[in-house]
């Protein structure tokens, strides 16, 4: 199946064109987490290295579930109450890496299986393997929900990939009056090779919310909504296969990107989103909905 990823149009092309912009300022991209204000560009292989030793590593971070092959980890960030870090890893023993990375980058699948999404497009792209998109989703009632307008980046190595994403503010899409703008300091998948059919995911979110929220926010997020929401991803790819064969099925432009119709963004039209530019909303004192607390325990259905 690694074999769709040709070198004209699929690894090669697209490391090839990430090398191109390894400027002195892009080398600074991600180089530090803990520093959102820090000048950002287009991720460059020091930055997925970097993303790659974050997931794969455990120090600072506090187990909160371990279940049925999906483990998630937080950490709560000095000072900052509103923020912390979350780590989830599932062994998907059925699951092909290069499936789960379609999943991954399917938008049209995401709005079939991702429940909590409310609405998300792409709006451009920068290079074969970085491009510029929309995401709204659901929070838990009765808190407002949230978006974010993020620079989202990829690399395939071999039988691992890396998908990654900051926010960034484009003059089209200013934060919304019905939305609460968050902003991704870093976000994104690390999917490991296991052998024929067999991966395992690693999702790693650092997201200011933009609001104080309250605690029974962050229990539930690593408790329930976290491995819940892996679930349903393992679910979403074992169906895949079939759905793609009756959706477009050649259409893959992250693997094959002559086909991408989308336009050119210039890293000129973007900045960086930095949270204190965004207003701050209190929601620490909001009890959580009875509906909500009756949704059931992590081993509901999912659908």
């Amino acid at each position: 199946m690694l074999g769709r990823l040709r070198p004209e149009t699929g690894r090669s092309s697209a490391c090839g064109s990430l090398r191109s912009w390894r400027t002195s300022e892009s080398r600074r991209t991600f180089a530090a987490a803990a520093d959102p204000r820090a000048y950002r560009a287009i991720p460059d292989d020091r930055d997925f290295g970097l993303f790659r030793t974050q997931c794969d590593s455990e120090d600072g971070w506090t187990l909160t579930y371990s279940k049925s092959g999906i483990v998630v980890w937080v950490q709560m960030l000095e000072g900052e109450k509103s923020l912390h870090k979350i780590k989830c890893r599932m062994d998907c023993r059925d699951v092909a890496a290069d499936t789960l990375y379609d999943v991954l980058h399917d938008i049209e699948y995401r709005k079939k299986w991702d429940t909590n999404v409310i609405e998300t497009f792409d709006i451009g792209k920068l290079t074969v393997n970085a491009d510029v998109g929309y995401y709204s989703w659901k929070c838990p009632k009765p808190l407002k929900n949230r978006d974010v307008i993020t620079l989202r980046s990829w690399l395939p190595m071999g039988s691992d990939y890396i998908i990654m994403n900051y926010s960034v503010k484009h003059p089209k899409y200013p934060p919304r009056k019905d939305m609460v703008r968050a902003v991704s300091i870093q976000t994104g998948y690390l999917i490991q090779g296991k052998g024929p059919g067999h991966c395992s995911l690693t999702y790693l979110a650092q997201v200011d919310p933009k609001g104080s929220l309250p605690k029974w926010v962050v229990n539930k997020s690593s408790q329930f909504l976290a491995p819940k929401a892996m679930k349903k991803m393992h679910k979403a790819c074992l169906k895949y296969p079939d759905w793609k064969q009756k959706h477009n099925p050649h259409f893959k432009p992250w693997l094959y990107p002559e086909q991408s119709t989308l336009p050119t963004v210039g890293l000129s039209e973007l900045s960086i989103q930095h949270a204190d530019s965004l207003e701050n909303i209190d929601e620490s004192s909001l009890s959580e909905t009875k509906d909500d607390r009756a949704e059931g325990s992590d081993e509901d259905s999912v659908n």
